[in-house]
């Protein structure tokens, strides 16, 4: 969620801007309305407990109004060659952080 929220806010103008993501839980929200209900629900899920990362998702809507974004489900650990590189990316991220 943190890289689709950093992905949005270093666009520069408005955009029509496709985002891949191998969470299912990201992908839900929007492919499936979850975001939609859980507004509409005062940010409770279907089973009436607070929707996590409440603060992530407004951020996220927050950067994706200028936006028309469109939500790409791609399957994790499946050999996606755009896949497999942001996951090499955030694991060097992650180390590079760990040394600093």
């Amino acid at each position: 969620m943190r890289a689709a929220i950093e992905a949005l806010a270093a666009l520069k103008e408005p955009v029509h801007v496709s985002i891949h993501t191998d969470s299912a839980y990201l992908s839900r929200a929007f492919l499936d309305g979850w975001i939609d209900r859980w507004q509409t629900n005062g940010w409770k899920t279907s089973g009436k407990k607070p929707v996590e990362n409440k603060d992530l998702w407004l951020q996220l809507l927050e950067h994706m109004k200028d936006h028309r974004v469109d939500w790409i489900k791609v399957k994790g650990h499946a050999d996606d060659p755009t896949n497999n590189r942001v996951d090499g990316l955030a694991v060097e991220a992650m180390k590079m952080g760990q040394n600093a």
